[in-house]
């Protein structure tokens, strides 16, 4: 089956998904009767609910995301109350990048088939919950455990939001658009989590958690009123020996890149890695027999779908890697409070906020891998000018850097969503989005261990290390030209 949709044409392609579409929309929604040919897609207009949609998708994204930033703050909250040893603290950041990069990809191929709002709901609910659970949680393992189970539903979350925003917004201006404002909401929520477990702490760390399972819990209701349900199924069973195995090869790595902070050499961390390995190749194996795999292969020989890969990769191992670290360093090195760390680190994902806004603007002048690669290197750029202010204790000589990182970090959350769907068939827009943001959350573990290793160089190591990344990124993207 997977070789017949191969050879079936782009026509019959978008046929076939607003057919499957049609059937799985509420009959009181009639904007997609009929299959639209590229003549009258863009008088078609965007689909009925399309900016609810929107609305609704970029909040609970954001709030998924102020969820993952937030331990940066709670921490010090975290060990003191569960007396947590050192060797087992990375754990408590590290459990929601063990569930998202276990599942996000499962996730996006489960949305196409079975429906991307029941996915969404299924995920937005289920963290609300988690997060719940994780205020209350009374010792390090439980809080750990909560945490990969709000991975596990961030991956539902972020994975059918794209898949929803393709489905609502034509393609063309109005989804370019949607998907900078979705990436944009992605800035946000990474700026505004840190900020608020700054502002709470003086009431209790369990006080931020609380919070934001109470806006989970309320963007989930509201999406169980707006949403409309839409997907695009291929037949056959789910691919379950496939998500297994690349389940626990995520697992695998993501845990030996925990464990490895506290010495690379040792046997655990060697086994977890050949099983990574190992259950890689079986994924791999099982993807190529099987009638509805997680991810067609195939596409890895579109240069389309490797930039879009390549680009979240460079984006979670440079820049996530780095900024998930500097402001731990910042409070060691400068002796700084945490919640002026916060303010800090709101300057570059605040900015990185306004100007994902703005992108759209660069879509007719700008062919998105483009604006990937001026995005690495206005990052490379900033994390380059603010070498030796660390050393130098000097706050404001940060500052400048900080803003132009922003300026790179928005114009990648703002081109990642838009390669994400356009690398991959319409119809498979959430499985393209699992894989995207897939690539970006293993790279954030990799790179976050890697900044950790480098770090007692000294101050400007890590910064060195992302600058010589982005690079990397920028050269992979300018490489990486779609085929005419």
């Amino acid at each position: 089956m997977a070789q017949q949709a191969a050879r079936t044409t782009p026509a019959a392609r978008s046929a076939q998904t607003a057919d499957a579409t049609q059937t799985a929309r509420p009959a009181a929604a009639p904007a997609t009767q009929t299959a639209p040919t590229a003549q009258t897609a863009p008088a078609a207009g965007r689909a009925a609910g399309s900016g609810a949609t929107l609305a609704v998708t970029s909040a609970v994204t954001a709030v998924a995301l102020m969820n993952y930033t937030a331990p940066m703050l709670t921490i010090p909250g975290l060990t003191a109350s569960f007396s947590t040893p050192v060797g087992a603290q990375a754990w408590l950041i590290n459990g929601t990048p063990l569930g998202l990069a276990a599942l996000l990809l499962v996730a996006g191929s489960l949305a196409d088939d079975y429906g991307r709002r029941r996915l969404f709901l299924i995920g937005t609910f289920g963290l609300a919950l988690t997060i719940a659970l994780g205020a209350m949680a009374p010792t390090t393992l439980t809080f750990t455990l909560a945490r990969a189970a709000q991975g596990a539903a961030t991956a539902a979350v972020l994975a059918s939001s794209l898949g929803l925003l393709v489905h609502a917004f034509p393609a063309g201006s109005a989804r370019i658009r949607a998907t900078g404002v979705w990436g944009a909401f992605v800035s946000a929520g990474i700026a505004v989590g840190p900020l608020l477990a700054g502002l709470l702490a003086p009431y209790g760390w369990r006080l931020t958690y609380g919070v934001l399972a109470a806006a989970t819990l309320a963007g989930a209701v509201v999406a169980a009123r707006t949403l409309t349900e839409s997907r695009a199924p291929r037949g056959g069973r789910p691919d379950l020996a496939g998500a297994a195995a690349l389940g626990l090869a995520f697992t695998s790595l993501v845990s030996a890149l925990t464990l490895g902070r506290d010495g690379w050499l040792r046997a655990p961390v060697g086994l977890l890695l050949l099983a990574a390995v190992v259950l890689a190749a079986v994924f791999v194996a099982v993807e190529r027999r099987t009638a509805t795999p997680l991810i067609d292969l195939r596409l890895l020989r579109r240069p389309e779908f490797l930039a879009s890969t390549a680009g979240a990769l460079f984006t979670g191992l440079a820049v996530i890697g780095l900024f998930s670290f500097l402001p731990a360093l910042l409070q060691q090195a400068l002796g700084i409070s945490p919640l002026t760390g916060a303010w800090l680190f709101v300057l570059w994902s605040g900015t990185g906020f306004l100007v994902a806004l703005q992108a759209r603007r660069l879509a007719d002048r700008v062919q998105a891998r483009h604006q990937l690669a001026i995005g690495f290197a206005l990052h490379a750029v900033g994390v380059l000018t603010m070498l030796g202010a660390v050393g130098a204790g000097s706050l404001v000589r940060l500052l400048p850097g900080l803003f132009i990182a922003g300026v790179g970090s928005g114009l990648l959350n703002a081109a990642l969503p838009r390669v994400a769907v356009g690398s991959v068939p319409p119809e498979r827009a959430a499985m393209g989005s699992g894989a995207n943001n897939t690539a970006r959350y293993i790279g954030s573990s990799i790179g976050v261990a890697l900044v950790i290793a480098v770090a007692p160089a000294g101050s400007n190591a890590p910064l060195l290390v992302s600058a010589g990344l982005t690079a990397l990124g920028v050269l992979s993207m300018l490489l990486l030209r779609p085929r005419r």
